[in-house]
């Protein structure tokens, strides 16, 4: 079995072969941009917004512990059971628990990265329950027995044709590549399971520690009726989606919805703060929110890049990322793609069999001009290198960048290797890129710069 790094290589060059594949992921974030710009422009400051937002951030993260009793205890007193996950397995062993309990035998799922992020569906699959993702998106790629491809638009990198032969082969529908269409067959299929369910999951984009409500956006209406028609619901989320109050969703709502998908406000913007009251139509009977912990406090004792933190889920970050754009979110084989799961998949999954990620970035960033809490990503890439070199030194390559630090602040050493450099230049030609060519990791994808000629040492003295 390859190990992550060579997966991400392989996955990479087949990705970045792919023209089509890169045109259509092209095209669509080309898109993005033009309705993020636009949507932006309704701001009165775009900027002080970006600050606003990241003080206060700053603010839920920097009084975690206060913030997350206040919102457990507002949740339990109106009867909602709350648990705590220290880890992905304790948290896969409380839903599964609770479903047990119900004697459930059909899970119906919105859209939730922090699933993803324990293989929740792979869990329940296994203990023997059917599970649907209600989300259009998700549904396609369960469908397809793949992980989302995006934060946001999970389904992105597929065509309409493609959908339509998916659906011709799992759901025995007509070939159509109108999207009207394609909506109705998945909305036909799933309206059942709403009704069949027994359990509904979803994640949260918010927690509102003032008035212990958990904060679901979205576009289609699925996490509503996934909250209101099972007689269990269960909300799983990391203990990072804090908010202070209630008012602070006047800027993070409008805020997502720009950042994320190019929109003024999302479509459905709903609150839940505990199961169905007595006179109330619609609801679960029963409430349980799990808060995962799964290795946040510790990046949360890392006072340098505690603010990834701070994140909003918004997919921002990908949408202008270079290395993303060309070589795709399945290429990162993780739960959090692009730069913002460059620099917490490392913290979250640990930092030697992820550190690639972190060198998986042209350092250009755009990721922290975009980000909507001004998380500083592109530095905290360099962290990452940084803190992976000093806890597993690469031993060869200190030796070898000691050695061109020696040559290059001793005079004589350097010109010596410039004489060198120019006679074997030629000869370089003929071994580059072989397995005899010395510099081949370098040469494999990059054209080594030919060397002037003469040296400026030779230059200057003749002028004089």
């Amino acid at each position: 079995m390859k190990n992550t790094v060579e997966q991400f290589k392989t996955q990479a060059s087949k990705v970045t072969a792919d023209l089509r594949h890169r045109g259509l992921i092209q095209t669509a974030l080309g898109k993005y941009e033009v309705q993020r710009d636009r949507r932006k422009s309704a701001f009165q400051s775009w900027e002080s917004a970006r600050q606003i937002a990241a003080e206060t951030k700053w603010e839920a993260i920097q009084s975690l512990d206060k913030h997350l009793m206040e919102f457990a205890g507002k949740l339990e007193a109106r009867g909602t059971r709350v648990h705590w996950a220290s880890t992905a397995q304790q948290a896969r062993d409380i839903i599964l628990g609770i479903i047990q309990a119900k004697k459930a035998r059909c899970v119906i799922k919105s859209k939730a990265m922090t699933a993803e992020e324990i293989h929740l569906n792979e869990a329940m699959e296994k203990a023997g329950f059917e599970v649907v993702e209600s989300d259009l998106g998700e549904y396609i790629v369960q469908l397809r027995k793949e992980p989302p491809y995006h934060i946001v638009f999970p389904a992105m990198h597929l065509t309409r044709g493609e959908i339509s032969d998916l659906f011709h082969r799992e759901l025995g529908s007509a070939p159509t590549e109108s999207p009207e269409e394609l909506t109705m067959i998945a909305r036909r299929a799933l309206r059942r399971k709403y009704i069949q369910a027994d359990v509904g999951i979803t994640g949260a984009n918010f927690a509102i520690a003032e008035t212990g409500m958990v904060s679901i956006t979205e576009n289609e209406g699925n996490a509503r009726l996934s909250a209101a028609l099972p007689k269990t619901m269960i909300s799983l989320l990391g203990i990072e989606k804090i908010l202070p109050r209630l008012s602070d969703l006047a800027l993070f709502l409008p805020m997502l919805a720009t950042a994320g998908a190019g929109q003024t406000i999302t479509c459905y913007n709903s609150f839940y703060s505990g199961p169905r009251r007595p006179g109330e139509c619609d609801g679960p009977e029963e409430y349980h929110v799990v808060l995962l912990d799964n290795r946040r406090t510790e990046l949360l004792a890392d006072a340098e890049q505690r603010d990834a933190l701070h994140c909003i889920r918004c997919g921002a970050c990908l949408n202008v990322c270079p290395i993303y754009r060309n070589v795709g979110g399945h290429t990162y084989g993780t739960t959090y793609s692009g730069p913002i799961g460059s620099v917490i998949t490392p913290h979250l999954r640990g930092l030697q069999d992820w550190k690639h990620l972190s060198s998986a970035s042209s350092l250009c960033g755009a990721c922290t001009e975009t980000c909507p809490v001004k998380i500083n990503l592109h530095h905290h890439l360099l962290h990452n290198r940084r803190n992976a070199a000093t806890e597993k030194p690469a031993r060869l390559e200190k030796l070898a960048f000691s050695l061109f630090a020696t040559v290059v602040n001793t005079p004589s050493l350097y010109r010596l290797a410039g004489f060198f450099g120019r006679i074997l230049q030629p000869a370089h030609r003929w071994i580059k890129g072989t397995w005899m060519d010395p510099l081949r990791p370098w040469t494999q994808t990059r054209e080594l710069a030919p060397l002037a000629p003469r040296s400026f040492r030779h230059h200057w003295r003749a002028r004089r």
